[in-house]
This record gives structure tokens, sequence and C-alpha cells, in this order.
């Protein structure tokens, strides 16, 4: 049984919340394989985590399982879908029709488990019109603002070149849209009311990179 807990959104860390979408996953599979009940321990060691942070994340939002049994595997899946959202459907916009743009209006995880990409724009002529895999018509940027209100767009992914990036963001917060994936490359001015995520494949292969160069040469100290 879980016993609610009111804490405030800003306290629990983006780390806690990508773990609850890894638990998430795991229990997805366990459920697909017929398990009924797991630990915490089982848990972690059959996907690689850590049974300690594993309870401290759960016990940010409720007393979840029973001593010496451990988790209903349905049960904490369900808590874990109400907790990240995912029991409504969430509208996402996705401005730029290049090739990420298009690979992503038809990847299918951006099309279930509680997302629904319902539109994809550009300001390009030649790609205003054509149909993309997955369905979806390019559509002008210009219609943005009535496209956020007609179709309840709550999350915008902005996929423009980084000279852009700005320009677009901005637009989407004055339609009023609540929360922006941006993987232009390049830092945006965020608005106090409006959650911005970036997501910058470069710098992760520069993270990458940095641990191959530096492998062997980062001595700790004595």
């Amino acid at each position: 049984m879980a016993f609610k807990r009111y804490i405030p959104v800003e306290s629990i860390s983006e780390l806690t919340i990508n773990r609850l979408s890894v638990y998430l996953r795991c229990l997805d599979q366990l459920e697909q394989e017929g398990v009924l009940t797991v630990s915490s321990q089982e848990l972690a060691d059959r996907f690689h985590l850590n049974s300690a942070q594993i309870r401290k994340d759960l016990a940010y939002f409720g007393e979840f399982g029973i001593r010496g049994v451990g988790y209903n595997v349905a049960q904490l899946k369900e808590h874990l879908v109400n907790i990240l959202g995912l029991n409504e459907e969430r509208h996402a916009l996705i401005v730029g029709a290049g090739n990420l743009g298009t690979a992503l209006a038809h990847y299918s995880g951006f099309n279930t488990g509680g997302f629904r990409i319902v539109g994809i724009l550009d300001n390009d002529p030649k790609r205003i019109g054509a149909q993309i895999p997955g369905g979806l018509v390019v559509e002008d940027v210009k219609f943005l603002p009535d496209i956020v209100k007609e179709r309840n767009v709550h999350i915008g992914i902005i996929t423009v070149p980084a000279a852009a990036a700005q320009k677009v963001f901005d637009a989407l917060v004055e339609a009023g849209v609540q929360a922006v994936l941006n993987f232009a490359p390049t830092q945006l001015k965020g608005h106090p009311e409006v959650k911005l995520k970036n997501v910058d494949l470069k710098i992760n292969l520069e993270l990458l990179s940095f641990f191959l160069t530096q492998a062997g040469k980062l001595v700790p100290p004595a």
C-alpha cells in the first residue's frame, strides 16, 4: 500500500525522476514475464540497479510494498505511471521538419506511454505539405499559435538549427506551451513558468570522448 506524501516538486532531483522512468521500464518487462512480486534487491540484481537507491527514490512518494514480500509489480507500476503523469495523454508538437524532427515524429516511443505527436511544423516551403513516415503532414510554422490551442499541445519539441531555436522557444511560450524539449545545439533563455529540457547529442559524444582520452591518465590523489 502507498501512503501519499506532499513533497515540493522542486525538492526532487531530475536524476530521481529519471530513475523512476527506468524502474517503470523494468516493471513493464517483469509484468510481461508474468512476475507478480519483486523485492528491491531482486529488482536491483536483475536490472543492474542499486537496491538502497530504489528504496530511497520510492520513499519520496510514499510507502510501497510489504516487508518480507516485496512490491506488487502491477501496483507499483500503476503508482509510477501516476507519479510520472503518464495516466494522461500529453500532446507534443515538433518544430523543425529536418532529419531529426522527421525521425522523432515517427519514433514509436514518442507516440506511446502517454504521449502523442500531434503535428510537425517548418518554415521551408519545400517541406510544407510533405507527408512524413507515421502519417503526419508538415505544416507551416506560422500557424503555430492556432495549432497549440486547437490541439491542446502541452510539450514543444525544438529540432531547428541553433540560430532559430530561441525564436521558436519564445513562440512556443507565447502560444501557451507548458514544457519544451530542445534538441538544438544552443543554450536558450528560459521562462520561469515553462519547463525547459535541453538534449545536446554532441555534448554527450564529447563526454564519451573525454573518458576515452583521459582513460588511464587521471591519477587519484594520494
